[in-house]
C-alpha cells in the first residue's frame, strides 16, 4: 500500500485525502481559489474576456532574483511536479525545497540536472527526449518529475535565477493533503561538479549522509575533454561506516548506467530512454570520430526496484577512466556534473556549498 499519492496499483482505492494544485493561477494553492486573477501576465491578452480567461498562466523571475514557487501547510505529499522555464539556461535556474522548517534545502539542485536535462536549455544542444518513471522531458521544454516527496508539516519550494538576465517560468505543483505514515522518508537531491576533475582523483557523488535512508537515483552529465572511450571508472556505495573499500561497485561506468559496451551501435553511440535508466544526451562534435574530446554526454540511472538502503551513513564515488599506451588506464580530467536522489530521515545533513554562476557556466 502506497503512503503517498496513489499508485497505479492502488488506483481503485478510496483515500483520506484532498487534491490541491499550486501554478500561478493559484499560487497559494487553496481550495476554490484558481484562475481568479483579475491582473496579471496575460492581461493584455484576456482583456476582451475578464477573469477567469487564462490571466495569469506564468511568472517572471528578473537576475538575481529567488522566486518561491510553494509555501504548503502540511501534512501532506507532492506527486507530480510540471515546469517549463524561459529566457535563460536551465543550469542558471537553482530548484530549492525545504522540508519541514528546515534552513538548510533537502533538494538544491539546477533545474536542468533535477531534471536529467544537465546539457538542456542552450540554443546548441535543444530537446532530448526522457521517458523515464520518475522523470519525462516532453516537447518542447516540458520538465516533469513524479518522484514522491512526503512532508510532515511545511514544504517550501524555491527558485533562483542566477543568470544575467530575466527568465519566465510556467509550473504545477500537483500534491494531496494527507496523513503521512511513521515509516516514511523525505526526498533529497544533491549537485555537485568537478571542472575539470583532479588528475588520479574520483568525483565524489554524495557523501556527509547521516540517518536512515535509501539512495534511488543517479543523473551524470559528463563532459570530455581527452579523446578516446570516457566510462572504464567504478561507481561505488560506502554504507554504514564502510572505510577505504565500499560494500557496492559497479564494473564501469556505462554498466552502472545499464548499458555496455560504450553505448555503441555500428560503432557509434547510441542515445536512448527506458524507465530506469537512459543516455538521452548525445552531442559529439560534428565531423569528428566517435571518441573525440569535447562530447558531451547525460546520462541517468534509478533504482526503483533496487535501493541502496543504508542504516546510518552513505557516501558514493565515481570514478573516471579511459586509455592510454599499452593497454593501461588514463585517470581522465574531465567535467563531470551529478545528481544524487535519495530519501531519507531527518535532520538533512550540511550540503556542500554550490557553485556560483561561474562555476556553474557550461562554457
Amino acid at each position: 500500500m502506497t503512503h503517498g499519492m496513489a499508485g497505479i496499483n492502488g488506483l481503485s482505492r478510496l483515500v483520506n485525502a484532498r487534491s490541491r494544485a499550486i501554478s500561478p493561477e493559484n499560487p497559494t494553492g487553496a481550495k476554490g481559489a484558481a484562475a481568479q486573477a483579475a491582473e496579471g501576465a496575460a492581461s493584455a491578452a484576456a482583456r476582451d474576456l475578464g477573469r477567469g480567461w487564462k490571466v495569469s498562466p506564468y511568472f517572471d523571475i528578473d537576475a538575481g532574483v529567488t522566486l518561491e514557487l510553494a509555501d504548503i501547510e502540511g501534512p501532506g505529499v507532492i506527486g507530480q511536479i510540471w515546469l517549463t522555464p524561459a529566457g535563460c539556461p536551465w543550469r542558471m535556474l537553482v530548484l530549492r525545497v525545504y522540508w519541514d522548517g528546515q534552513e538548510q534545502p533537502s533538494v538544491e539542485c539546477p533545474l536542468g540536472d533535477f531534471f536529467a536535462s544537465g546539457w538542456g536549455g542552450f540554443g546548441w544542444s535543444g530537446h532530448a527526449q526522457v521517458s523515464s518513471l520518475p522523470v519525462c522531458v516532453n516537447p518542447g521544454s516540458a520538465l516533469n518529475c513524479f518522484w514522491e516527496m512526503p512532508f510532515r508539516r511545511h514544504c517550501r519550494i524555491t527558485l533562483e535565477n542566477l543568470s544575467g538576465s530575466a527568465g519566465r517560468i510556467y509550473y504545477q505543483i500537483n500534491y494531496e493533503l494527507r496523513e503521512v505514515a511513521e515509516d516514511v522518508a523525505y526526498f533529497h537531491a544533491q549537485f555537485r561538479r568537478s571542472n575539470p576533475l583532479p588528475y588520479r582523483s574520483v568525483h565524489a557523488i554524495l557523501d556527509q549522509v547521516s540517518g536512515q535512508g535509501h539512495y534511488v537515483g543517479t543523473y551524470v552529465a559528463w563532459g570530455s575533454n581527452s579523446n578516446g572511450w570516457w566510462g572504464e571508472g567504478e561507481l561505488k556505495f560506502y554504507l554504514d561506516g564502510d572505510d577505504d573499500w565500499p560494500t557496492i561497485a559497479s564494473t564501469g561506468t556505462e554498466d552502472y548506467f545499464l548499458g555496455s559496451y560504450n553505448f555503441w551501435v555500428n560503432n557509434s553511440y547510441q542515445a536512448f530512454t527506458t524507465p530506469y535508466s537512459g543516455l538521452p544526451q548525445v552531442f559529439v562534435p560534428d565531423g569528428s570520430d566517435v571518441n573525440v574530446t569535447q562530447s558531451r554526454f547525460g546520462m541517468y540511472r534509478w533504482h526503483l526496484t533496487d535501493p541502496v538502503r543504508f542504516g546510518s551513513d552513505l557516501r558514493v564515488t565515481m570514478q573516471a577512466l579511459g586509455w592510454r599506451s599499452g593497454g593501461r588506464y588514463l585517470p581522465l580530467q574531465d567535467d563531470i556534473s551529478s545528481v544524487a536522489f535519495w530519501y531519507q530521515t531527518l535532520p538533512t545533513g550540511p550540503f556542500p556549498v554550490l557553485p556560483d554562476a561561474d562555476g556553474l557556466e557550461i562554457v
